[in-house]
């Protein structure tokens, strides 16, 4: 059995004013976390938790990983748009063309999302957060689709994506060329060991998929920070 995707957490300077933003964006609720930070539950049986943790580390470069929201039109679009800016989010350039229908956005701590246009085939039906876009390497997604147990939608030049048997967000990576990290990531997986699992056997079966250990402990309560084949974090959590 594999590990769940439990949660895709930001690393924020101010949690709540950060959740604030994303739940009035993705029309969640916000709720206080278990150990600290706030959480969004998922909306549906397809989606995950996203959680908000304090973190005193400055934001360095663009991030690993980031939303792209989708659109049913182009009004649609654009509503997404101004309702980002309203709640605090602004305009950025991160080398897009003009001739792309994308917008990109930074939330109010500076994480990159887009807002992509309709008629996006690759995103059709995969709900209001389509993908979380990955820089990242055809390794990193297989050991991705093989510690979820998530199938590859997508393999081609280098270029990878997984989703869950039961549908929602894809998770992509594009491939090389795969920019260097500039410190911590500000977005990381939790995992859940799989139900009734232990978790000192779920770590040994993710290192034999090709993740390391990154230390020990991140945030007490027993979770335990890896890093899976491109150096990246994530944490597998004590069984509940």
């Amino acid at each position: 059995m594999s590990s769940q995707l439990a949660a895709l957490c930001f690393g924020a300077h101010d949690p709540v004013g950060l959740g604030r933003f994303w739940a009035g964006l993705l029309g969640r609720k916000l709720t206080d976390g278990r150990h600290d930070g706030v959480v969004l539950p998922p909306d549906d049986e397809t989606g995950f938790e996203i959680r908000c943790l304090p973190t005193l580390e400055k934001k360095a470069g663009q991030n690993q990983a980031h939303f792209d929201l989708t659109s049913d039109s182009p009004e649609h679009q654009q509503r997404t748009v101004a309702r980002a800016l309203e709640l605090g989010a602004r305009h950025i350039d991160v080398g897009q063309r003009p001739e792309e229908g994308h917008v990109v956005l930074a939330d109010p701590e500076g994480n990159e999302f887009c807002v992509i246009e309709a008629g996006n085939k690759f995103l059709a039906g995969c709900g209001f957060i389509g993908a979380l876009a990955s820089d990242g390497t055809q390794a990193v997604g297989y050991f991705w689709s093989q510690a979820l147990g998530w199938p590859l939608v997508w393999d081609q030049d280098e270029e990878t994506a997984i989703q869950s048997p039961r549908g929602g967000t894809k998770i992509t990576w594009g491939g090389p060329p795969v920019a260097a990290k500039h410190g911590r990531n500000r977005l990381h997986f939790d995992l859940a060991p799989p139900e009734g699992g232990d978790q000192q056997a779920e770590i040994e079966r993710l290192l034999s998929l090709g993740a390391s250990l990154a230390g020990g402990e991140r945030r007490g309560g027993g979770l335990v920070e890896l890093l899976d084949p491109d150096g990246n974090e994530f944490c597998l959590l004590a069984p509940q």
